[in-house]
């Protein structure tokens, strides 16, 4: 029963980010940064495994085991992410939602994997806050956090994965090279950026106990 759980809240937490961009998909702008914020708020509210509220968990070298705080644990929930943004790919796909795409995506390619990397970091920073401000009922971190990371530019590898799914077939054979170096280094900094906030707190335990489990369910 709980590996049934884990699966369906890795999985839906993935669909939801990719409602949240449809949604930013369709309106653009400033509008659709702030909407985007819909995704979020749904994992929050439905308890579910969003790679980036994770993240923050996990740190330590010796974390290698499957359970709880663990690298193969929170990788397992990126795939699962990754599995419901294919998912929401194919069921939400239009020609102008595969237009919009490929637009963020090119911007993204624009750039070095390093530089991706480094802007990935603030995506991740920001997702921390939002963790750590809805565990303590405070909303306002996501409903402003979320917008502010859309409209700087900065990758958001959940997100990122289902502009990846909405490519057209032919693009993405073009591209592979590119996208299989451009999407790694979003990951590492948002893994980095979800765990900045050591540099000014006490590390917390790095393996996730049901304590600190139950305060990052929210996202």
């Amino acid at each position: 029963m709980k590996e049934k759980t884990f699966l369906a809240r890795g999985i839906l937490a993935g669909i939801c980010i990719s409602l949240g961009g449809c949604i930013y998909l369709k309106t653009g702008g400033v509008a659709g940064a702030v909407l985007f914020a819909f995704g979020l708020i749904a994992v929050v509210t439905l308890k579910l495994n969003l790679f980036t509220g994770k993240a923050q968990f996990v740190w330590n070298l010796r974390c290698s085991q499957t359970e709880q705080g663990g690298y193969v644990w929170l990788f397992s929930i990126l795939a699962l992410n990754i599995i419901g943004c294919l998912a929401a790919g194919a069921l939400l796909s239009t020609p102008e939602m595969q237009e919009s795409a490929v637009a963020i995506i090119e911007k993204r390619l624009a750039s070095a994997p390093l530089k991706n990397g480094l802007l990935a970091i603030g995506c991740g920073f920001i997702m921390t806050l939002a963790v750590q401000g809805t565990a303590k009922g405070r909303w306002l971190p996501l409903l402003f956090g979320i917008p502010a990371f859309i409209l700087c530019g900065l990758p958001h590898c959940v997100a990122d994965a289902f502009y990846i799914a909405l490519l057209p077939a032919e693009y993405m054979t073009e591209r592979a090279g590119d996208l299989l170096m451009f999407y790694p280094a979003i990951v590492a900094g948002n893994f980095i950026g979800c765990n900045a906030y050591r540099l000014v707190e006490s590390p917390r335990n790095s393996v996730v106990p049901d304590r600190a489990d139950a305060r990052s369910e929210s996202l």
